[in-house]
């Protein structure tokens, strides 16, 4: 079961730190990604949430896609000007404020351990914990979705304790479950699609976290706060 709570969206202006400098690639002759320097964290995700608003604005943008600290701005028309567009781009960056995002929360039943727990024990050695302390810590955090991206429906969650950080593969799992809860680095998530995947599973969530025929297909979006729900532990 998935225990939703909806929470108006509103707007919290954050003090902002310093923020480093930006750079901007092109993508084709039409979109610019700008990729934001510093840490993977909250703060600078929130500049991110608040210059995908400001850019979305423009009417010469088709459409903005806010990454992992990262935005990638998609004009309607190629620019005849593009490094005008850069320069706009970064002179956005720097006077983006900080921006918090109001979500929803989303509960997310989880079976730990079992069959598709295929890389609990590796975490453990990793970690220098058992596997019951790996579980905890994994259910015990508070996550924020940062962004969806690699797949349809797939967030990208940021409060993993890292006492559990676990570096990705080196050489990908070749079928990993769709519905799979793993560890990335420093984020985990659940895997959307069944293939190969470098993540670490330690358990499984039996929902259907992206339905294409919905209003809404994605069950997460940007803002939203996650937890992990001990359904079922085996180990």
């Amino acid at each position: 079961m998935i225990a939703t709570q909806s929470i108006l969206p509103s707007r919290h202006d954050i003090q902002p730190a310093v923020k480093g400098q930006a750079r901007v690639s092109f993508i084709g002759s039409r979109s610019f990604l700008l990729e934001a320097p510093g840490e993977f964290d909250l703060l600078a995700q929130r500049w991110i949430w608040a210059l995908s608003q400001t850019v979305g604005a423009w009417p010469e943008v088709a459409e903005v896609i806010p990454g992992m600290t990262n935005v990638l701005t998609i004009l309607k028309e190629t620019p005849e000007n593009p490094q005008a567009v850069v320069a706009s781009l970064l002179n956005a960056w720097d006077s983006a404020a900080s921006l918090d995002l109001a979500g929803k929360t989303v509960e997310i039943p989880v079976h730990y351990g079992g069959e598709y727990a295929t890389d609990l024990a590796t975490i453990c050695d990793f970690a220098g914990l058992s596997d019951r302390e790996v579980v905890r810590i994994h259910y015990e955090a508070t996550y924020r979705v940062f962004a969806l991206g690699s797949a349809p429906g797939f967030g990208y969650l940021h409060g993993l304790d890292p006492r559990i950080y676990m570096p990705r593969k080196t050489v990908p799992s070749i079928r990993m479950e769709k519905g799979c809860v793993t560890i990335g680095g420093m984020q985990t998530g659940v895997a959307m699609l069944t293939g190969p995947n470098g993540w670490n599973s330690i358990g499984y969530a039996d929902l259907q976290m992206f339905d294409p025929a919905a209003s809404r297909p994605a069950l997460l979006a940007p803002g939203d706060t996650v937890r992990f729900i001990p359904a079922r532990i085996e180990l």
